[in-house]
C-alpha cells in the first residue's frame, strides 16, 4: 500500500475527534482562523465533537500548551471517547509525540490536517503524486506510526543494512519513495511544459483563476468554459489543474486554466509539491483573482491571495479583481470599477448566477487586446458563412456588402485567429493594423 493510500485511511470519516486552537499575540488579528480551521476539520468529513480555545503568549517545548490544559485534554480524551486532536498551530515532531503518549490518541497538527484533505481530494495522477510527495517531506521528520508499509514494496529481506536500525531504514525508504516519485513528476512536468510551448507558439492568451479557497472559481471557470469540473461549497474542493480552450466574445480564442485554492498559512511543502501546477498562474496573460464578495474577512484573504501569488513569481501580471458571489450580497447589482489610469481592476459578478458575465468579458478583452490585431477583410460570396464565426470569437466594428456581392469586414481578433482566418478559402486581407 502506497503512503497516499494509507493517508487517506488515517483520518477517517467520522473520526470522534477535538480541535484545540491555539491563540498566540501573532493570530489574534487574524479574525477568522479560529472558524477557518474548524471548517477544515468539517471539511475533511470528522465528527468534530468538541473545540477548545487556549491563549498563550508562546509556545512551550513539550506540548506547545501548559501540562495543565495538557490533563484537561486527556480527561476529555476518556469521558468523550475521543479518537483524534487536532492542534492548530504546527507542532514538532516530538511535541507530536509527547501528546500522543500522554492523550493517549492519534494527535495531528493543522498541515497535516491539510495534507489529509489534500490527499482525500486529489484525482489525477499528477494531484495525487504531488500530495504523497507533500505528506512524505512533512512526515519523514516525524515517523511517529509505522513505516514498515513502505518496507514492504521493497521486498525486507536484503535491503536492511548491517547495524541499521527500523528508524534509519524507514528514513532510507522514505528517500527513496521521496527520489521515485520526484523522477515521475519529472516526466508528467515535461509532458506539461509541451502543452504550454504549444500555447505559446499558438500565441494564445493564457487566462489563469486564482483566489482563496472557496471563493468559487471552479464554478467561475464552468461559466466561460461550459465544463464540468468539480465545484462544491468546501474547502478544497478542487485540487488538480484543469486547462480549457475557449472562445471569449471580443477576444477571441483563449485557455482558461483553474488553479488550487490557497488558504493563510498553507504549508511550505505543498506550495513547493504544488509549484507545477501554479506555473500556469505564472505564465498567464491576465490573472482573475476571485473572491468572495460575501465574505466578511474578504480583505484579509485577499492579502494573504496576493502575498502567495508574490511568493510563486506571479506578482508582476496583469490581474483582474473579480469579486465573486454578488447573490449572496442585498440589492447589489454587477458593475465595473477603474482606477485613476482608467484601467477596469476589479469586476462584481456572480458566477452561479450569470450576473455580470458580460461585464468580465469586457474587462478581459480590454486586458488582452495587446495580443488582438484589427484588420479589414474580404469575404467572397461562398464564404459568407466565415462572418457568423468571427461574430462568435471577435468584434466586427464595420461590414458592407460591395457592388459584387462580397463582404468588407473591418474586424478586432487575436493574432492566432487572423492566421487562421487567412488560410481558409474566400478570405483576402486588405489591411491589418495592430492596435497602439
Amino acid at each position: 500500500m502506497e503512503l497516499f493510500d494509507r493517508q487517506k485511511e488515517a483520518v477517517g470519516q467520522g473520526e470522534r475527534t477535538l480541535l484545540v486552537y491555539v491563540e498566540l499575540p501573532s493570530t489574534r488579528n487574524i479574525h477568522n482562523a479560529k472558524s477557518e480551521f474548524k471548517e477544515l476539520a468539517e471539511s475533511s468529513g470528522l465528527d468534530i465533537v468538541d473545540t477548545i480555545q487556549v491563549n498563550r503568549n508562546s509556545a512551550l517545548a513539550q506540548y506547545y500548551i501548559g501540562t495543565g490544559k495538557v490533563d484537561e485534554i486527556a480527561q476529555m480524551v476518556k469521558e468523550l471517547e475521543l479518537d483524534l486532536v487536532i492542534f492548530s498551530p504546527e507542532l514538532s515532531p516530538s511535541q507530536e509525540r509527547n501528546l500522543e503518549k500522554t492523550l493517549e490518541c492519534q494527535v495531528m497538527d493543522r498541515t497535516g490536517l491539510i495534507l489529509d484533505i489534500f490527499a482525500l481530494r486529489a484525482s489525477s495522477f499528477e494531484g495525487k503524486l504531488q500530495v504523497e510527495l507533500a505528506q512524505l517531506r512533512h512526515l519523514s521528520t516525524r515517523l511517529v506510526r509505522g513505516w514498515t508499509h513502505l518496507e514492504r514494496q521493497k521486498g525486507g529481506i536484503g535491503m536492511r543494512g548491517p547495524g541499521e536500525t527500523q528508524l534509519e531504514t524507514d528514513k532510507r525508504l522514505i528517500a527513496v519513495r521521496i527520489k521515485n516519485i520526484t523522477k515521475r513528476l519529472d516526466k508528467v512536468h515535461k509532458q506539461r511544459d509541451l502543452g504550454r510551448k504549444s500555447r505559446t507558439k499558438n500565441e494564445l492568451p493564457m487566462i489563469a483563476l486564482a483566489g482563496y479557497t472557496n471563493a468559487g472559481k471552479s464554478t467561475l471557470f464552468n461559466t466561460l468554459t461550459d465544463a464540468e469540473v468539480y465545484a462544491h461549497d468546501q474547502l478544497f474542493a478542487t485540487l488538480d489543474a484543469t486547462i480549457r480552450r475557449v472562445i471569449l466574445p471580443a477576444s477571441g480564442e483563449a485557455v482558461i486554466a483553474d488553479t488550487v485554492g490557497f488558504i493563510q498559512d498553507l504549508p511550505h511543502d505543498l506550495v513547493d509539491a504544488f509549484k507545477s501546477t501554479l506555473e500556469e498562474t505564472k505564465r498567464s496573460n491576465v490573472l482573475l483573482h476571485v473572491v468572495d464578495s460575501a465574505d466578511e474577512y474578504n480583505v484579509e484573504k485577499i492579502d494573504q491571495v496576493e502575498e502567495i501569488i508574490e511568493q510563486i513569481g506571479a506578482g508582476e501580471i496583469p490581474s483582474i479583481l473579480v469579486m465573486n458571489k454578488i447573490d449572496c450580497l442585498e440589492n447589489f447589482a454587477p458593475r465595473l470599477d477603474r482606477d485613476e489610469s482608467g484601467r477596469i481592476y476589479r469586476v462584481w459578478i456572480s458566477s452561479k448566477t450569470g450576473e455580470g458575465i458580460d461585464l468580465l468579458y469586457q474587462a478581459l478583452a480590454e486586458q488582452l487586446s495587446g495580443m488582438m490585431t484589427r484588420a479589414r477583410i474580404e469575404l467572397d460570396v461562398m464564404s459568407a458563412h466565415i462572418r457568423s464565426e468571427i461574430h462568435n470569437v471577435g468584434y466586427i466594428h464595420n461590414e458592407k456588402v460591395d457592388d459584387f456581392g462580397q463582404w468588407i469586414l473591418e474586424i478586432n481578433v487575436t493574432h492566432h485567429y487572423l492566421s487562421k482566418l487567412l488560410n481558409k478559402k474566400g478570405v483576402k486581407l486588405l489591411w491589418e493594423q495592430s492596435p497602439k
